[in-house]
């Protein structure tokens, strides 16, 4: 299945900020992750992701060392902040009522528009 575009990006925030929110991670674990947590359905390149990662420094809502791993490579790791907490807050809030009127058109709920109201 290929996901649209739109909705790749509107989920890359939050994605990205729920899997730093779990612990401090570095780029290809944090590809290897949303990858994982889809089954194998979202593929995210590194020029998805470094740009976003980027884009999330600059606003503060992630920040970020230079490690040294086991086997001798630098690595960039990042980190969720009090900033990107609360953003992750938010978008989990924005998210739960667009799953929810999602929710209610697939189930074929009744509301104002059937009744006229629209």
């Amino acid at each position: 299945m290929r996901i649209d575009k739109d909705l790749v990006a509107a989920s890359a925030t939050p994605l990205v900020l729920g899997i730093l929110a779990e612990g401090e991670s570095y780029g290809y674990a944090i590809l290897e992750q949303v990858n994982q947590l889809s089954r194998g359905r979202m593929q995210w390149t590194d020029g998805m992701l470094y740009p976003l990662l980027h884009r999330l420094e600059r606003l503060g809502h992630v920040s970020s060392t230079w490690r040294v791993s086991e086997g001798g490579r630098r690595r960039k790791h990042y980190l969720i902040t009090d900033s990107g907490r609360a953003a992750l807050a938010e978008r989990q809030a924005q998210w739960s009522v667009v799953a929810e009127a999602l929710d209610q058109v697939w189930r074929g709920a009744t509301g104002p528009v059937e009744k006229g109201w629209a």
